[in-house]
C-alpha cells in the first residue's frame, strides 16, 4: 500500500507541476494529493516536498492559512485568460466550445477567487 501511494503521489506530483504551465491544469490540488499520499506513503518524501523551496510554500500556505499569495492569483489568472481568450478567438472554430471555454475560464477564476489572498 505504501508504494501505491508513492507511485500515485509521484503522478500527482508530475501533474502539479504541470499546472504550473497549463492553465487548466490546478497545481495546488495536485500538490495536496501528493502531500497526502506521501505522508501515508513515505514521511521522508513527505518532508522532502515541504521542504522543497517552490513547492513546499504552496503546500504550506493553504494548509496553515486556506489563501493563495496575491502574486500566484494574479499569474494564474493572466496565464489562464490570455491562453483561453487566444483559443477563443485565433484556434477553435465552435461557437458551443468557445463558450464551453469561457465559462471554465470564469469558474475557475471564480474559485481562484473565493480563496483569502495571502498577504506577505
Amino acid at each position: 500500500m505504501k508504494t501505491l501511494c508513492i507511485v500515485i503521489g509521484t503522478i500527482s506530483l508530475g501533474l502539479g507541476i504541470l499546472g504550473i504551465f497549463l492553465p487548466l491544469l490546478p497545481t495546488t490540488p495536485f500538490l495536496l494529493l501528493t502531500a497526502a499520499l506521501y505522508f501515508r506513503g513515505s514521511p521522508r518524501l513527505y518532508q522532502r516536498l515541504l521542504d522543497h523551496r517552490h513547492l513546499g510554500p504552496y503546500i504550506r500556505n493553504y494548509r496553515e492559512n486556506k489563501a493563495i499569495p496575491l502574486r500566484a492569483k494574479v499569474i494564474s489568472l493572466l496565464l489562464m485568460w490570455g491562453t483561453m481568450l487566444y483559443c477563443i478567438f485565433f484556434l477553435i472554430p465552435l461557437v458551443w466550445v468557445k463558450i464551453l471555454m469561457f465559462l471554465i475560464a470564469a469558474g475557475v477564476t471564480y474559485h481562484i477567487l473565493s480563496f483569502k489572498t495571502l498577504k506577505k
